[in-house]
């Protein structure tokens, strides 16, 4: 007799559940084109947030010349792209100094991380705000002890910055990436290159 009740309480207990999930997954149905179009509208309208408050936030971080661009990829004058680690190729502006340096995982160059780094004071400054694209344009130089580079920096609001670097040769380089907070950064610099 016991059995009996035991098998009948499993068995309504089953029962229950499955019937729990049969009602939890009748309320699943497709949306309206209507109730999507109005779903797809309020997350353009989160994003244009979005990159307003990052348009702001990037204005801070130019003013108070305080920023490291931290680089996915550096790119010759040829246009050549190459992958690159962001924690050893980075531009750090901490006003009133600046560092650019490249680096590689794999060999050993002049500052002891497979390339060259360069550290100096900021020169001339212009920023260039373009509020309809959301994008800044930083010109600026550097002024360090292997030599005087012309810095060319585009950051847009979705946080994608590049800076073309020049010197008194007709090389140039360019870092693309993205910028971060001088706290924030995980950078490791080299020996300064002389």
């Amino acid at each position: 007799m016991k059995t009996m009740k035991l098998n009948f309480v499993r068995f309504f207990l089953v029962f229950g559940f499955m019937l729990i999930s049969l009602i939890g997954n009748s309320q699943d149905r497709k949306l309206s084109r209507q109730e999507r179009k109005e779903i797809r509208q309020e997350q353009k309208e989160v994003r244009k947030m979005e990159k307003n408050q990052n348009y702001v936030i990037i204005d801070s971080l130019l003013n108070a010349k305080s920023f490291v661009l931290q680089a996915n990829y550096l790119q010759n004058k040829y246009g050549i792209r190459v992958p690159v680690n962001p924690t050893l190729n980075f531009l750090i502006i901490d006003n009133p100094n600046g560092v650019i340096q490249t680096g590689s995982d794999t060999r050993i160059g002049y500052n002891d991380v497979g390339g060259i780094t360069a550290e100096g004071s900021i020169g001339l400054w212009k920023v260039h705000k373009d509020p309809e694209k959301q994008v800044y344009t930083v010109s600026f130089n550097l002024f360090t002890q292997i030599g005087n580079f012309d810095v060319l920096l585009t950051v847009n609001s979705g946080n994608n910055a590049s800076a073309t670097i020049s010197g008194v040769t007709s090389g140039k380089l360019t870092w693309h990436g993205y910028l971060n907070t001088v706290g924030n950064s995980r950078v490791f610099k080299g020996r300064e290159s002389i």
